[in-house]
Parts: structure tokens; sequence; C-alpha cells
């Protein structure tokens, strides 16, 4: 199934505030559109490594190298993958929400870009 990024302008105004990013995320969206999964664990063949979290309603993406984290709400629809961006940082900012939240429970918490209604 083909990944539609809800809030895929939230990758481009991370990467307008923050340069050194910005060929880590334009590889990042380059590679959610040629994606094709059917389940959770396609996830590890095109990316190689992510942390299916909140009971699998959301995943850590480490971009970058591992210098950045993108969290994701994720939902499987019928034909389609919805990835809903919920945080994009750098990987300290991610050890200071997780920190801060008390690890998991913050992840599934932090709503830094919502959906445009």
């Amino acid at each position: 199934m083909k990944i539609h990024v809800v809030r895929a302008e939230s990758v481009h105004e991370y990467v307008a505030t923050h340069a050194r990013s910005r060929s880590s995320m334009t590889q990042f969206l380059k590679t959610l559109e040629i994606a094709d999964w059917q389940e959770m664990n396609d996830i590890k063949s095109t990316f190689g490594s992510f942390d299916a979290v909140c009971g699998g309603k959301r995943v850590v993406f480490n971009v970058g190298g591992n210098n950045f984290r993108i969290i994701c709400g994720i939902k499987f629809r019928s034909g389609v993958i919805l990835l809903y961006i919920k945080f994009i940082g750098t990987h300290a900012e991610y050890t200071k929400l997780c920190n801060a939240k008390a690890n998991e429970p913050g992840i599934c918490e932090v709503e830094m870009y919502k959906a445009r209604k």
C-alpha cells in the first residue's frame, strides 16, 4: 500500500528553520513516496529500523544517520497507510521529550504538528 503523509508541509517548515536537516528530510520524504507497505514489519525493509510505540499507533523514525527523529501516528486504511507527523526534532530534543514525559507516554502525547481542518 502506498503511504500518504498528513501534514508533509511540517517537514518543509522544519527544514526552513533547520537547514542542516534538508538533505535528510528530503530523502525521508522521497523514500516514503516509493515505499509499499502491507504491515508494520514492512517498514523495516524500507528504513532498516524503526520503533513502534503506543500500542502500534505511532512509529519513531531515525533520520539522517540518527541525527533526527520523526514521530508519526500511523493508520492502515483500505489501500493506503496514513502517517500523521507529530514531532520532528534532533536526537537530543527527542531524548529530552522522552525524559520529560516518562518515555513512551511522552511520545504518545506529543502533538507538535496537527492536521489542519
